[in-house]
């Protein structure tokens, strides 16, 4: 999507809307006048680099998208885009790995903007078991990977709540982001079958872990696994590719789960 051949004023007025916010709302939030707004928004006024960055930072635009509103506004892009393996980011890597070997003996893993895995501890691999061999040839997607008939949804015990959560989790990129990539990743994940006879969703409130958050529960065999995931994201990136990778830790939820992860572990460790 070529957005730099959209006058400026329209994409902030799309991502005004997209944040939910009146033309009043971020004049105030911004410091600047209704009327300045309504200028740059309709193109009777050009807006200054700094203006398109500040504009930028009230609505929360990623950082991608900030260099795009500033190459319609006829600036060079501020924001790099390096690779993962880039002298640069040394040590961001070195801090994604000190994570993942942290959580150890329990599953993690970093991935990027789209879903594409990057890199992965080694508990990730006891979870994979029957997953076909195409899924796991880079690039992988991990949604992909665990919704596919072919990868981890036959072995999900809860598929339509974790499905459930997936495809909510990806509204709320797609709504953050306006990523069209993600928009037909969701559209894929959406085409995918239910496996037979998964169970019904249980009702929301107390029932399931404690009422306080979905579990991925995974039938393995070693017994039904169950786990909590958080994520982590670098917290003042100013490179496109650092914002964009987010790391994906899972916990056990249950002292079974606990101890199946350190019997998979100290097996996997023997010569």
């Amino acid at each position: 999507m070529d957005r730099s051949a959209e006058p400026v004023g329209e994409l902030l007025r799309a991502w005004r809307q997209r944040r939910g916010l009146s033309q009043l709302g971020l004049a105030s939030d911004a410091g600047i006048s209704q009327r300045h707004l309504s200028f740059v928004e309709s193109g009777r006024s050009a807006p200054s680099r700094d203006m398109v960055l500040h504009l930028a930072d009230q609505l929360a635009v990623p950082l991608r998208e900030r260099n795009a509103l500033l190459v319609a506004a006829g600036f060079a892009p501020v924001y790099r885009e390096r690779t993962f393996d880039d002298p640069a980011l040394e040590a961001a890597r070195e801090a994604i790995h000190l994570i993942l070997a942290g959580q150890e003996p329990y599953p993690a893993l970093a991935v990027d903007r789209h879903w594409t895995l990057v890199v992965a501890n080694k508990p990730v691999s006891h979870l994979l078991t029957g997953v076909a061999a195409t899924l796991l040839q880079p690039p992988v997607n991990v949604l992909r990977l665990s919704l596919h008939p072919e990868g981890l949804a036959p072995r999900i015990a809860n598929f339509r709540e974790w499905r459930a959560h997936v495809l909510a989790r990806l509204h709320r990129q797609i709504d953050n982001s306006a990523d069209p990539i993600l928009l037909k990743l969701i559209d894929e994940l959406k085409g995918y079958p239910t496996p037979p006879g998964s169970r019904p969703p249980r009702p929301p409130g107390p029932i399931g872990f404690a009422g306080i958050a979905t579990p991925l529960e995974l039938t393995t065999d070693h017994g039904v696994l169950s786990f909590l995931s958080t994520t982590t994201v670098f917290g003042t990136p100013v490179d496109i590719s650092l914002s964009e990778i987010a790391i994906e830790s899972f916990f056990p939820a249950d002292p079974a789960t606990k101890e199946a992860m350190r019997r998979l572990s100290e097996s996997s460790d023997k010569p």
